[in-house]
């Protein structure tokens, strides 16, 4: 069981991230679009490996301080 914790606090990021993919379906826009505001820094990323994943803590910061 111990392991199995040990595990999981090493593969689960510490700030919520979603995949561009997903965020593009729940957003309700294509995966390209997602993909173009990532390119252009209109959406914050993390790279975890080989893998950038929009952060969606940093997202929720700047919407709240009214970043545009």
């Amino acid at each position: 069981m111990e392991s199995q914790q040990l595990l999981t606090s090493m593969v689960v990021p510490p700030v919520p991230v979603m995949a561009a993919d997903r965020f593009a379906e729940l957003v309700g826009v294509s995966s390209e679009v997602v993909r173009g505001w990532i390119d252009k820094g209109y959406l914050p990323t993390m790279k975890i490996g080989r893998y950038r994943l929009v952060n969606l803590a940093a997202l929720q910061r700047e919407a709240l301080q009214g970043g545009d």
